[in-house]
């Protein structure tokens, strides 16, 4: 059976349309399912009342916005049609793909308004993302914190990788958290792309921060790994506050990779020594570090996540769904293994998020905002 949408009415809202439409006992086309769903306002633009602009995406403008459906706030993503080939098919990439993920940890399509210029897709609104949750902490989250952000990652990424969907542009800017710490991806419309592009629909630069060597090297294989790399880099940002491998360019990327983890050999990495690629930037030679000299507020098991995840060979970082089975996650019980899809983490008892230690309280106006996470 379906899932029921997402969507609540007013009590009543319905009642209005019952006179005059036909009984149920017989499944409607799917031309009296859009004209029912168009009386109640779907898909019309005039359903929804613009508020402020939340930003630029990858390939549209995002406004805030409210329903006058349901009065709930949402976002409201406006991809221009014009005539520039990249936004459409992106677009109708990341509606198509949205439309059948329904996971606590998948923001939430709710509607969809097509005109001549413009696509607007309607999500559910959550208050901030993931890189403005670390800036509010002055970028000290609590430890436990990190350890139920990155299970809702996880559990958001298996939901996917089991459907063959890779996201492939991960970034703390596309994790988005609610009032709530329900932390949800975001931002699909590189996922069936071919190629990960460098620049984006408005010409901004995309960071490379996040991309595995691998991708950076040029392969155009990918598979579900693609994603776990950048897990890593999420993972190893949230515990100390700073990004892992801020690159500028693919080189500098490479090179910093590399610093640390050290530069590959055939034992770490099969097959790279005749990588013609990886032969042409000709890099020093780097021993390892141990992450934790970096990150020291992470205990055992997460380091052992941690470098489980930054595998230099894609086959050999652990998936998604084996890393929520991780001891890092033991404290959280059993009961978290068997979540419905739909179901919060925070529906299992005992779970919920501390006071991050580097919070800034209500009390300085410019900070009101953004502290209203921490219930």
């Amino acid at each position: 059976t379906r899932q029921k949408t997402d969507i609540r009415l007013p009590e009543g809202y319905l009642e209005k349309f019952a006179m005059n439409s036909p009984p149920f006992d017989k499944p409607m086309s799917r031309r009296l399912r859009r004209a029912s769903l168009s009386e109640i306002g779907f898909g019309k633009l005039e359903t929804y009342i613009k508020l402020d602009k939340l930003g630029e995406g990858t390939y549209a403008t995002v406004f805030k916005g409210r329903s006058k459906l349901t009065d709930n706030l949402v976002a409201l993503k406006e991809i221009r049609l014009e005539h520039e080939e990249g936004a459409p098919c992106t677009a109708i990439r990341e509606v198509s793909l949205l439309k059948d993920l329904k996971h606590a940890n998948i923001v939430t399509l709710h509607d969809i308004i097509h005109t001549d210029k413009c696509l607007t897709l309607v999500f559910e609104y959550l208050e901030k993302d993931l890189k403005q949750y670390m800036d509010d902490c002055g970028s000290i989250m609590s430890v436990h914190n990190v350890k139920i952000f990155l299970f809702q990652l996880l559990r958001g990424l298996a939901y996917c990788h089991k459907r063959k969907v890779l996201h492939r542009d991960l970034k703390p800017q596309n994790l988005l958290i609610n009032e709530k710490g329900e932390l949800k991806l975001a931002d699909f419309g590189l996922a069936r792309a071919k190629s990960v592009p460098t620049k984006t629909y408005s010409n901004e630069v995309v960071t490379l921060w996040y991309r595995p060597p691998d991708v950076l090297l040029g392969t155009t294989e990918y598979s579900t790994p693609i994603d776990m790399w950048g897990v890593g880099c999420i993972f190893y940002e949230m515990i100390t506050g700073r990004p892992l491998f801020p690159g500028s360019t693919v080189e500098d990327e490479l090179h910093l990779i590399f610093r640390i983890l050290g530069t590959p050999t055939e034992e770490t990495w099969p097959g790279i020594t005749t990588s013609e690629e990886f032969k042409t930037y000709n890099f020093p030679r780097y021993h390892a570090e141990p992450l934790v000299n970096h990150a020291p507020r992470i205990d055992n098991d997460g380091h052992d996540l941690l470098s489980m995840l930054l595998q230099f060979e894609a086959k050999r970082r652990v998936s998604a769904e084996d890393a929520l089975r991780h001891s890092y996650f033991k404290c959280f019980g059993e009961q978290v293994q068997t979540l419905a899809d739909t179901a919060s983490i925070f529906s299992v008892k005992g779970i919920q998020l501390q006071k991050d230690p580097g919070k800034r309280s209500s009390v300085h106006p410019e900070s009101s905002k953004s502290s209203k996470i921490e219930k």
